[in-house]
This record gives structure tokens, sequence and C-alpha cells, in this order.
């Protein structure tokens, strides 16, 4: 089943890059910056660890992935780290919150709304956390990769 979620987190993310207009040699890159991240985010919410941990600990791992790509590919790390992002955004929550405040069911609405809001904030936390690693590290690391 993970195998399954990671291969159409790979297909979406790629697919958001095309819509991002990122260029297209780095549209299989992207992809997999986003399949690890889904996978560590599944990883992580089935060994018992809150959507939030979950999603910061996914939000770490795309960060560093991104980063390591952008050293490789010599390309911003925005590329890799908006499209990376990009199964990890809580839209669903964004719309419930808005449906419920619609429908009238504030205390659902603040419940969702609350909840999507962790989740970002943890996302937040994981990028600020991935990116206050010093470039310096991810180009010693790129340095370390047998020669071609």
């Amino acid at each position: 089943m993970n195998l399954i979620q990671f291969i159409v987190a790979v297909i979406a993310t790629m697919c958001f890059s095309i819509l991002f207009q990122a260029p297209p040699r780095h549209y299989v890159f992207c992809g997999l910056v986003g399949g690890v991240g889904w996978t560590v985010y599944l990883i992580a919410s089935q060994l018992g660890g809150s959507q939030a941990l979950a999603c910061f600990l996914s939000a770490l791992v795309i960060t560093t992935l991104a980063r390591l790509s952008s050293v490789w590919r010599k390309t911003p790390s925005t590329v890799f780290l908006i499209a990376g992002i990009f199964p990890l955004v809580p839209g669903a929550g964004i719309y419930f919150t808005a449906y419920s405040l619609f429908a009238g069911d504030y205390s659902q609405a603040a419940a969702k709304g609350m909840e999507t809001l962790i989740i970002a904030g943890t996302l937040s936390l994981g990028i600020l956390f991935g990116s206050a690693v010093p470039q310096a590290v991810f180009q010693w690391i790129c340095r370390l990769r047998p020669p071609k």
C-alpha cells in the first residue's frame, strides 16, 4: 500500500511541477522529493506519531532533500521545496473549515481550522529547521558522491 501511495505522490508532485513551471529536467527530482516526503509522513503516522509530528518530520526531510537536490542539480532549492511540499499541504482542511463556516457549524469550523493551522505551522517549522543547516554542509555531502 505504501508503494502505491509513493508512486501516486511522485506522479502528483511531478504534475504540480509542470503547473509550477519548473524546468522539465527537474520533474523527476521534484517528484522524488515529494514521494519521499509523503512516505515519511505515512511511516511516522503509522508508527503512532501525531499528524503534527508526521508533518514536521516530513517537511524536515523534504527541505533536506530539496537542499541536496539544489546543490547537486545547481538549481534554487525552492524549485524542489515548493513542489515537494505539495502532497502535505492541508487543502482539504481549508476547504472543510470554509464549508463548516458557510454551513453555520462554527464548532466544527473552529476544530478544522485549528487542525489546519497546526499542520501548516508544523510544516513551516520543519522547513525552518531544515533551512537552518548551513549550505556548506550540503555542498560537502554532494562532493562525497563518486565521480562520473
